[in-house]
């Protein structure tokens, strides 16, 4: 079900940027006013993780996950009806808003329900439905939009997103309260470090203020570590989900609807690097590698990959350019299992508040990447926004070797 939910969130944040290249000439942009655009959705969801997150610590998921999906589609299908750049702009700032709690949620119910050694499984699982539905429906919504127009894009993602926040209404239920789960299976996931009472054990608690609980979440040196490397590592997921389809078709000429398995090449390895990086993560922890190192392998050697994408700024042809992006992007999947290691730092109390912080401040990078690409674009030279793009990786390297530390439970 969080596959489902991850699929149809990403399919929500990338499908501007799959019809950016047509929509910025029927409304005559510029590559500064389309990044503008592009970061619209950026400046909102990362500035309300952190009241989105307070929902989340005290909102059962089952309800606050199905009114975020079905608001946020309701925005998104409004934008193929929206006439005016404003228009846009607004929508997909109401977008970012109503799509801020969506990643806290889904960290806090696999903290219910799974267990410390196969909680990174289960995160690689789940975001990996971010690249499957770009790797596999990209190819799809261009030719739709080649079709049926730019708009009918907007259309047809938010419908489905409508829809499955009502399955998620009707089928949801945390392990405390479903059917299926005995009293062992519970026992079984809060001895492997799981919270299966979580809604209950803290619907009812009462922090001394909202600034007590931020000066807890942001005073430890582990979690800005934590931080300051996803903000790396985002950097380069958000280059593939806002400029990547218009560096193909604008700077390196190749057509999305033509292109086919070509253009979808970088989101298939990003698949494979975010399901491989969770389950060798849980084996490193099964065989007995404690949990720091079997959790930074994968994340470290995956920024590594991801720093390689400057490289295809040498090449001309296309297929050696989508194979250093498809290298890069595997790195970028295999580094994505930062929320199992925010499961296991974060204040048992403060999960949700440490994980919207957490995609606060990554998310920054929804606004810094876009914008900057744009101002960094030289003429037909796309050479200084892949450099960047590089550097932002390098600098989560470093975060996570030099800052981070032993990775365990922080108490307050």
């Amino acid at each position: 079900m969080l596959f489902v939910c991850v699929l149809i969130n990403y399919l929500d944040r990338s499908n501007l940027s799959i019809v950016a290249p047509k929509l910025a000439e029927d409304l005559h942009l510029s590559p500064v006013s389309l990044g503008f655009l592009l970061s619209a959705f950026g400046w909102t969801y990362a500035l309300f993780q952190i009241p989105a997150s307070r929902f989340v610590d005290r909102v059962n998921p089952r309800l606050l996950f199905a009114v975020a999906l079905a608001m946020w589609s309701v925005a998104t299908f409004l934008m193929g009806i929206a006439g005016t750049f404003f228009a846009l702009i607004a929508l997909r700032l109401a977008v970012g808003v109503l799509e801020a709690p969506s990643f806290p949620i889904s960290n806090r119910v696999v903290t219910t329900w799974f267990p410390e050694a196969e909680r990174a499984g289960a995160i690689g699982f789940y975001t990996s439905a971010q690249f499957v539905g770009l790797a596999f429906l990209t190819p799809l919504l261009a030719w739709l939009e080649a079709r049926y127009g730019w708009r009918f894009i907007f259309e047809a993602t938010g419908a489905a997103g409508i829809t499955w926040a009502l399955a998620w209404w009707l089928l949801y239920r945390d392990p405390a309260e479903s059917r299926s789960v005995n009293q062992a299976e519970l026992r079984l996931i809060e001895e492997g470090g799981g919270i299966p009472e979580l809604s209950r054990k803290f619907h009812q608690s009462q922090s001394v203020s909202v600034w007590a609980d931020l000066g807890i979440v942001l005073g430890k040196r582990k979690l800005w570590g934590i931080y300051i490397g996803q903000f790396g590592l985002s950097s380069t997921l958000w280059f593939y989900l806002t400029w990547f389809p218009t560096y193909l078709v604008r700077y390196r000429h190749i057509a999305l609807e033509k292109a086919g398995f070509l253009s979808s090449a970088p989101f298939l390895a990003a698949f494979v690097g975010v399901i491989s990086g969770g389950f060798l993560s849980d084996w490193l922890l099964r065989k007995g590698i404690g949990v720091t190192l079997a959790r930074k392998i994968p994340i470290v050697a995956g920024l590594l990959l991801a720093s390689l994408i400057f490289l295809a700024n040498g090449f001309s042809d296309p297929r050696l350019v989508i194979a250093c992006m498809a290298c890069s992007s595997f790195g970028c999947g295999f580094a994505s299992i930062t929320w199992s290691v925010i499961s296991t730092v974060a204040p048992e109390r403060l999960i949700g508040l440490t994980g919207g912080v957490f995609n606060f401040i990554s998310n920054c990078s929804a606004i810094v990447v876009p914008t900057v690409v744009g101002f960094l674009i030289r003429g037909e030279s796309f050479t200084y926004p892949l450099i960047f793009i590089s550097c932002m990786a390098v600098v989560g390297i470093c975060s996570y070797v030099f800052v981070v530390g032993d990775i365990q439970r922080i108490a307050e």
